[in-house]
């Protein structure tokens, strides 16, 4: 078939490389899922609660289509962030709320800032929604270049979004109070990706959920992959100033949360304490990792306030001449996946999730392996 049919824009971008799922990994690497130790996606290894999985099996309106609005989920969100109901919208995970912002906002060729590296779903959802894509690099210690965030505002009279990601991903640092407030005074619509702060907030990093209500410009994103391990049912939502919701509802697809994704993500709010624990239990697998990985010559793990750590690999350290990318077959042969980058901020850098101890016990064969 001739592409003359499709979008010149789309022809040309690049496509967004997903994890490949338990089913193919088996296939490829030759052993059952419960022998495969999944840390390169940062999910949730408890899975979900008691609650959610009852709520599932209890289920009885399955051949019935759901809630538009995803009432329930948003009376049990508004409960449980504090936020006002009529600020909350539900999406397919937090993916769905950054393309269905974006097509609300961007006309061809609007600016969409974003500060890699980060989440590779901003530039793919701006160049799906034909946006002109404007990075500004994190500084080396990840923090973001605000000076540069403003340079860039300024530069370009079409700029409408900016992206931050706190905790960000891929490394897990957070943007300081004040530098969230001078980056709100500027005159673009602020998407804050918080994805991963359930997280920061055990050690006292507070999620920005409640400034919607005081900033007309700021939009904040949630996703319940993270914390209630419901990465495969895709339920997110955010919280989104009271002028561009009644956009969001006008486009969004009018069934986007299934059934099965509201039963369990609203049984989950229920069971907090299971939550909190399970977020605390993985907190402290971070930390032993951080500590155990920076006893490896060769590593250079970074602070985390997320679910995952970043580590810098030296290969000049590695045993035998491997580099990093051989370094992450090598696990991937053990059994073991962790997430491999080598671009622009992230040369030579694998990324490891946070998993149940008896996982992340088998982090400290990378030491062995690279022997």
């Amino acid at each position: 078939m001739q592409t003359k049919f499709v979008r010149k824009d789309i022809v040309a971008m690049e496509s967004y490389t997903p994890i490949v799922p338990f089913a193919v990994l088996s296939r490829r690497l030759g052993r059952r899922p419960d022998e495969i130790v999944k840390l390169d996606a940062n999910e949730n290894p408890y899975g979900p609660s008691p609650k959610a999985l009852a709520a599932l099996q209890g289920g009885e309106f399955f051949h019935i289509y759901p809630d538009p609005e995803a009432t329930q989920l948003r009376e049990a969100l508004a409960d449980y962030t504090k936020t006002p109901i009529e600020h909350l919208l539900c999406g397919a995970g937090a993916d769905e709320a950054i393309d269905l912002v974006l097509r609300v906002v961007l006309e061809p060729g609007d600016g969409v800032i974003d500060c890699p590296p980060s989440f590779g779903m901003y530039p793919f959802s701006t160049a799906v929604n034909s946006g002109h894509y404007i990075p500004v690099p994190r500084r080396a210690d990840f923090s973001v270049d605000v000076e540069g965030v403003e340079t860039a505002v300024s530069t370009h009279p079409h700029a409408k979004v900016l992206f931050l990601c706190s905790p960000n991903n891929p490394d897990g640092s957070v943007i300081a109070e004040a530098d969230l407030r001078r980056l709100l005074a500027l005159p673009v619509l602020v998407v804050l990706d918080e994805a991963y702060v359930d997280f920061a907030e055990v050690s006292g990093v507070p999620s920005r959920l409640n400034w919607v209500t005081e900033h007309e410009n700021l939009v904040v994103l949630r996703t319940f992959s993270k914390l209630a391990g419901l990465a495969g049912l895709r339920v997110g939502y955010g919280a989104f100033p009271q002028w561009l919701l009644p956009h969001l509802w006008k486009i969004k697809q009018p069934y986007n949360i299934n059934v099965a994704a509201e039963l369990a993500a609203v049984a989950a709010l229920e069971d907090k304490e299971w939550l909190h624990e399970k977020v605390g239990l993985l907190v402290a697998e971070r930390e032993r990792m951080i500590a155990e990985l920076g006893n490896i010559s060769y590593l250079q793990p970074y602070p985390s306030h997320s679910n995952f750590v970043l580590c810098r690999v030296a290969n000049e350290g590695l045993p035998n001449g491997r580099s990093a990318h051989q370094l992450k077959l090598d696990l991937e042969q053990e059994g073991i996946l962790v997430r491999y980058f080598n671009k622009p901020g992230l040369n030579n850098c694998i990324r490891i999730s946070a998993g149940t101890p008896e996982q992340t016990r088998g982090v400290g064969s990378i030491e062995e392996i690279g022997d």
